[in-house]
């Protein structure tokens, strides 16, 4: 994992894996949020399988996928959402951590 950190709050990386989950609960994330839609390659895992290991963990964990049409203004509210709901700090994925990044910079006007 290279995981990036953009502030207290959020960090982000790309595909996590089942198996990353305990490291990424030991580094101290409380939550995770995925902006990968399923089945984007055919070595993906699926978001599901991921969300049962980390609910098992204690995380807290959504799905919110930024596709080809890239962030739209429902992600950003649902990203919104996740972040004034979801316990911090947060860890944001996708392929490589630039929909992670790109929606989490657009929450920050309706945030203040």
């Amino acid at each position: 994992m290279d995981i990036r950190q953009i502030n207290e709050e959020y960090s982000v990386t790309g595909q996590i894996t089942e198996e990353d989950l305990p490291a990424i609960k030991e580094m101290g994330f409380r939550s995770i949020v995925c902006h990968r839609p399923d089945h984007e390659s055919p070595d993906q895992p699926e978001f599901d399988t991921i969300a049962a290991r980390a609910r098992a963990l204690g995380l807290e964990i959504t799905h919110i996928p930024v596709g080809p049409m890239g962030v739209t203004a429902d992600a950003v509210r649902e990203m919104v959402d996740a972040l004034d709901s979801f316990e911090r700090p947060m860890l944001g994925y996708c392929r490589s951590g630039a929909r992670s990044t790109a929606v989490y910079q657009q929450t920050q006007h309706l945030r203040g």
